[in-house]
């Protein structure tokens, strides 16, 4: 059983209150006193290099976590050592609930770069729910969120062409981005074509010419892992599998 961490509670108040990310975590029009309560349960904030984990495969249910910084994926890894996406999670975004029903984690979250973390033991955060409604609400509506996501994400594979399982990646990604307060049409991904694939289901190469279709196209413009969304509409036709639906802006771009 871990120690307890000491908790300086003038930091973390006004840590909480400052943060950008507040509205996505906490209820709206917490008063001051709630706050307190709300920030006494922000055990610790832990930095993490790109690659830790902040949770493995069995280990028991301790806290569930928000990223205040930086993003992180959650896997699983089968016998033969091959790495399963089964998520990515965005600053602002609760996760860690997969251990809810058994009381263990049934995957491995693993930092995406360097990131921050505030991490809610779960007890201390049920016990407070039970007395705050408005939070009660939003924890019945950020677990709503993921399962969306947990729906998305089948979704996604349940889409027999490569060309839309990336169109509906991207589409997908860039309204979380517009959750969270930033711009939904030009973003920086967090993760790599490789780790992409992995979520896919996908080969590597079928992503990479994915992403250089829908760029040669006009439907986004693709630096490296800056993506820019230069035609919705026809992002959206791409996702739902009619692109000879939607016009493009221009003509088709030629392969340099």
């Amino acid at each position: 059983m871990r120690s307890p961490i000491p908790l300086d509670l003038v930091r973390l108040r006004r840590s909480c209150a400052d943060c950008s990310l507040r509205e996505l975590c906490l209820p709206a029009g917490v008063d001051r006193d709630d706050m307190g309560r709300l920030d006494t349960m922000v055990q610790r904030r832990r930095s993490l290099g790109r690659g830790d984990s902040l949770f493995r495969t069995g280990d028991p249910l301790h806290a569930v976590y928000v990223a205040t910084n930086g993003a992180f994926k959650t896997v699983v890894v089968n016998e033969a050592g091959e790495e399963h996406v089964l998520g990515f999670h965005l600053p602002g975004e609760l996760f860690g609930l997969d251990a809810i029903g058994s009381g263990r984690h049934r995957c491995q979250a693993v930092a995406l770069g360097e990131a921050t973390v505030c991490e809610l033991p779960f007890a201390s955060l049920s016990a407070v729910a039970t007395e705050l409604p408005s939070l009660q609400r939003q924890l019945l509506r950020v677990m709503g969120q993921s399962a969306d996501r947990d729906h998305d994400h089948v979704d996604v594979l349940s889409r027999r062409q490569a060309s839309e399982r990336v169109a509906l990646f991207l589409q997908g990604l860039g309204e979380r981005y517009q959750r969270i307060d930033q711009p939904g049409d030009d973003f920086q991904l967090p993760m790599s074509r490789d780790e992409i694939a992995r979520y896919l289901g996908l080969a590597l190469e079928t992503v990479s010419r994915g992403f250089s279709r829908l760029h040669e196209d006009g439907v986004i413009d693709v630096r490296g892992r800056r993506i820019r969304i230069l035609d919705a509409p026809a992002l959206q036709a791409a996702a739902s599998g009619c692109e000879a639906e939607v016009p493009r802006g221009g003509a088709r771009r030629t392969r340099a």
